[in-house]
């Protein structure tokens, strides 16, 4: 197991040079091409890394928290995983934050461990793919998208509480 990745790059290897490519031309190339889209992200992802640090150092995300928390009360969500659940679509290093401060705090093993975990493996950072998909492909018209996704999260969220509690 531990040569099977020196085992794919070598074959690789071989396999360019049997047809003739030339592979260290054809990997700078592809280092090249990928430090530009590297580049064009850059700004997209501080953007997202910068609010979310912000919303949970100002208390914006406790004042979300307890605005939502009739709703989720009503479809029985414990109120711990709210910020993981507002944080998940914008941000995963955010997200693998809240979830780690939860594992810790509540046990992997209670359902509100077990639910931020569905959660967490349920749902998808929406918002910062849409940006760095948009940024790219330079989409101009998200009039479906974003809602359509938004609406996948959600569905995500509440089938994940759904099961926990069903299963657990």
């Amino acid at each position: 197991m531990a040569f099977l990745i020196p085992s794919v790059i070598l074959l690789i290897i071989i396999s360019a040079m049997k047809n003739k490519i030339p592979v260290y031309s054809t990997f700078c190339d592809g280092v090249q091409w990928g430090m530009k889209t590297v580049i064009g992200i850059f700004p997209v992802i501080l953007a997202i890394t910068t609010a979310v640090s912000m919303m949970r150092a100002s208390g914006l995300m406790n004042i979300i928290t307890e605005i939502i928390s009739p709703i989720t009360d009503f479809f029985h969500i414990p109120s711990e995983i709210l910020p993981l659940a507002l944080i998940r679509p914008i941000s995963g290093g955010g997200a693998l934050g809240i979830l780690s401060d939860i594992l810790e705090k509540y046990n992997p093993d209670s359902i509100t461990g077990i639910i931020a975990c569905i959660i967490m493996g349920s749902t998808e950072t929406t918002f910062y793919t849409l940006m760095v998909y948009f940024k790219n492909t330079r989409v101009k018209y998200t009039g479906h998208i974003i809602p359509a996704a938004v609406f996948g999260d959600i569905v995500g969220i509440i089938a994940g509480v759904a099961a926990s509690t069903i299963f657990f």
